[in-house]
């Protein structure tokens, strides 16, 4: 599950049909906190990521926030359970 701006997407298909319609075709992020915490007996971990996004053509940067829920696969990698992302408009 993806919520983007307090929009909630179910299913990648979903996920990725609203990532790549998003109005801009580059953007380069620039990460100033990450924050971790163990999630659960499940071996899950709980990632929060601040920074600043520079669109393409665009002179000012956006302040972001980004809350993922990582959960292990047998095969010892993780997947994405859960994606908070959120501008952060001052």
């Amino acid at each position: 599950m993806l919520t983007f701006e307090g929009q909630k997407i179910m299913g990648s298909q979903n996920i990725v049909a609203k990532l790549t319609s998003l109005p801009f075709q580059q953007c380069q992020h620039q990460i100033t906190t990450v924050d971790c915490q163990p999630s659960g007996p499940a071996g899950g971990m709980l990632v929060f990521v601040s920074g600043n996004l520079q669109l393409a053509g665009e002179q000012h940067a956006l302040k972001f926030s980004q809350l993922f829920h990582l959960m292990p696969t047998p095969q010892g990698s993780f997947y994405v359970f859960n994606d908070i992302f959120r501008l952060n408009y001052a």
